[in-house]
């Protein structure tokens, strides 16, 4: 298992180049890359040419990190058209770059919208058909994660979805801090998904279902709101010593592909400090359940 920083709290701080430096200071040997404006930008074709992808490559070489996985999000799912196929335009250049720098490993969100679950869905097959040739002949895993206020947000239903596809090389990303938005049990999820669990983030989040539902109040009463947050482990609601212990016994956390991702978005302020606690706290939960 890789353990992975993932840099968007230092996007505004740190430039792309720099992200395999500060990776290896803060004590990581890997590094997710997430959606960012020189590279990735959320929605839109991604802004890095050979020479830059070129110069990151060398980055991390220099600074002895590997990047683990690539997050790019594009609306693939989307109901509309024209955006569906320039995201499937953007996933192709976005496979280029992560086969370009060595990766393997792809991870992102379905991309579509809940109130139009049934046109997201005949979307997302219909983008499947297009680019899943190109993961399989490339060698890419992609991992999707149910994101609230997606087409799909539950766990199960979303590993159906994934499965429907009939691709090995499909699997299932799990969101700690989207726990209380999957519906179903951890255990449950882990279990049913099995092998094909290949990313976790990690990061602590807020029951909103706790107190009758009335932990978040907003007006007016029935908003289409999906709260939640990306805290340090220990100061949500999240069951760390279930999900350590269900990544375990999932073997996860005993498989050489895996890719755990430490996704703390909450306290930029304390922002190194931050990651090394997660990494410092992941490396003792996973030790203690070998």
């Amino acid at each position: 298992m890789k353990i992975a920083l993932d840099p968007t709290p230092f996007h505004h701080t740190h430039s792309l180049l720099e992200f395999p430096a500060l990776a290896a200071e803060l004590g990581y040997k890997y590094l997710q890359l997430t959606p960012h404006q020189d590279l990735l930008p959320f929605f839109k074709h991604p802004k890095a040419d050979d020479a830059l992808v070129a110069d990151l490559k060398a980055a991390c070489r220099k600074a002895g990190v590997e990047v683990a996985s690539v997050l790019p999000v594009h609306k693939w799912s989307s109901p509309d058209p024209v955006l569906r196929e320039a995201a499937v335009r953007y996933w192709k250049r976005a496979i280029q770059i992560t086969v370009d720098l060595g990766v393997n490993q792809m991870n992102t969100e379905f991309s579509g919208r809940p109130e139009q679950p049934e046109e997201s869905e005949a979307a997302f097959y219909r983008s499947m058909e297009e680019l899943v040739p190109l993961f399989e002949s490339e060698g890419i895993n992609v991992a999707f994660d149910p994101h609230p206020d997606d087409f799909v947000e539950e766990g199960l239903a979303g590993w159906r979805v994934i499965r429907g596809v009939n691709s090995p090389n499909l699997s299932f990303a799990y969101v700690a801090a989207h726990t209380f938005h999957m519906k179903d049990e951890p255990l449950e999820i882990m279990a049913a998904v099995g092998e094909r669990l290949r990313v976790v983030h990690v990061a602590d989040t807020m029951n909103h279902h706790a107190s009758h539902g009335l932990r978040y109040i907003t007006n007016p009463p029935g908003n289409a709101v999906r709260v939640h947050q990306h805290l340090k482990i220990g100061d949500g609601d999240v069951d760390w010593d279930e999900f350590f212990g269900g990544l375990a016994e999932n073997g996860f956390t005993s498989r050489e592909e895996t890719v755990m991702v430490s996704c703390v978005f909450a306290e930029n302020e304390n922002a190194k400090e931050v990651a090394r606690y997660q990494l410092r706290t992941m490396q003792d939960y996973v030790s203690s359940t070998l």
